[in-house]
């Protein structure tokens, strides 16, 4: 077990601000993806550099995998037949149309198209068979008879569309120590013109915006024992934090695996994140989901019907070929050397009141990867990711109240950090969280209940100058 910090023994409260030691953090957390860090990674491309590590022979696989991450895929039949049978119904036409620029996704403006946040739905088991489903673990969650688990924004011609998301936006108040006021805003979501009759009763909803792609073949070789050693799921040191492994099926694998991957750990390997993506947003079969139909549902017997793009020989939309590119390519998008600005005195004391505030005890620093025979590029790396990559309870504020796999309707699995203060020059916004509420970091902060109540409060009770250090050093991840 990994213990945490307590900030009441290594901070002295003054003023009611926290004054932590400037402590000069480890040299190499400058390359916080180890050997595999980019070195001279700027501005909007800065997510989109492949791994230092990849052996020369691999770069070509780099490139062409990142040519059909940014492939515009159409409807079947269509003259360029390695590029059809998208749909029926989708929420993207490609990869990149959610993850632009290997970045953050945002939700959608007024009146605008949702394309880099989709909508998770389920309803509650409706009997001991639907039970014993989820009791399996073999299905996520209870979909709806008719829309299925994801709402499909989008429709090829002669499909309507699942419905369109529309946000209602309120703001609040917080005062901070010091006489800040910082100003949240609450988003209520909501589904509009459901193209396929009403949704069923109890239908919950739970909006997730697309995640950075930087570091993911690093976090996958991170051991399994590594980051089981974080967990505490009955908190016996006593801090507050529990932390809980998500055991979840792979296709993949075909076996019950860490969860690592989404906002809610649901993806134990890279395979598995990028074929349920194919088949969820995207509406394209791989040899781990093979209905040409993505997610359409029994009930949507015309979208079950139409003419899909299946390769004649492999009798799929995405080959083997494609798609083991597509993995490659995600799994070496490379995470960006530290800037000059994370030796700055500010973002050091930043970084001492990060620790010694509790955010450590989620977002923990550092792993070293394990030995892969068939990826050395991965291999043996120190990494600082500041994730624990566990579920941990975020309390009401965040709740989607909907469990999902091994997550309750409070949990969401620690995002990783690294690289979050590019986000402006990648994605060109500053929207975070797993809804993109919060505006600013310092607001994404203030969301935080639940395990992180502790350390969220003690951020509101820091004196101003603390608090910018604080951000000033997630600034420098």
């Amino acid at each position: 077990m990994i213990r945490r910090a307590a900030a009441a023994a290594a901070a002295l409260l003054i003023g009611g601000g926290m004054v932590a030691r400037d402590t000069a953090p480890d040299p190499a957390e400058r390359l916080p993806g180890g050997a595999a860090t980019v070195l001279n990674a700027a501005g909007a491309t800065a997510f989109s550099l492949p791994s230092a590590t990849l052996p020369f022979e691999r770069g070509f696989d780099f490139r062409v995998g990142d040519g059909v991450f940014r492939r515009l895929w159409v409807s079947a039949p269509a003259s360029v037949t390695s590029s059809d049978g998208l749909g029926p119904l989708y929420n993207a036409r490609g990869c990149q149309s959610c993850h632009l620029r290997d970045g953050r996704g945002r939700p959608p403006e007024a009146g605008e198209a949702a394309s880099s946040l989709l909508i998770r739905l389920s309803i509650p088991p409706r009997g001991p068979a639907e039970e014993a489903l989820l009791a399996a673990q073999r299905v996520p969650a209870i979909g709806d008879p008719i829309y299925g688990l994801q709402l499909q924004t989008f429709g090829i011609q002669g499909h309507p569309a699942e419905g369109q998301v529309v946000i209602d936006w309120t703001e609040e108040a917080v005062h901070l120590a010091g006489g800040e006021v910082a100003r949240l805003r609450r988003p209520a979501f909501r589904i509009e013109n459901p193209g396929y009759g009403p949704f069923a009763p109890g239908l919950m909803i739970s909006p997730r915006i697309a995640p950075p792609m930087i570091g993911l073949g690093l976090l996958e070789a991170i051991p399994e024992a590594e980051i089981l050693a974080g967990a505490d799921p009955d908190d016996r040191d006593g801090d507050g934090v529990s932390g809980r492994a998500a055991r979840v099926w792979s296709n993949a694998v075909g076996r019950m695996m860490l969860g690592r991957f989404g906002w809610k750990a649901l993806a134990p390997t890279m395979a598995d994140q990028v074929a349920d993506a194919f088949a969820a947003d995207m509406g394209l079969s791989t040899r781990l989901h093979r209905g040409g139909f993505g997610e359409c549902t029994e009930a949507q017997t015309a979208c079950r019907a139409a003419i899909d793009g299946a390769d004649p020989r492999e009798g799929v939309e995405v080959t083997d070929r494609l798609f083991d590119l597509v993995v490659h390519y995600a799994r070496n998008l490379a995470v960006p050397a530290r800037g000059a600005d994370a030796d700055a005195a500010q973002a050091r004391q930043g970084r001492a009141l990060f620790r010694d505030a509790g955010c450590s005890a989620c977002h923990r620093p550092g792993f070293t990867t394990g030995a892969l025979p068939d990826r050395p590029e991965h291999s043996g790396q120190r990494i600082w990711p500041y994730s624990d990559l566990l579920l941990h309870d975020m309390g009401e504020g965040l709740a989607d109240r909907r469990p999902e796999g091994a997550a309750s309707g409070t949990e969401w699995r620690t995002p990783p950090l690294w690289g979050i203060g590019r986000t402006r020059a990648v994605s060109g916004h500053t929207q975070f969280l797993h809804d993109g509420r919060a505006r600013t970091l310092l607001e994404a902060i203030l969301w935080h209940g639940g395990e992180a109540q502790r350390a969220r409060d003690a951020v509101a009770a820091m004196a101003p100058a603390d608090r910018a250090a604080l951000i000033a050093f997630l600034e420098s991840l």
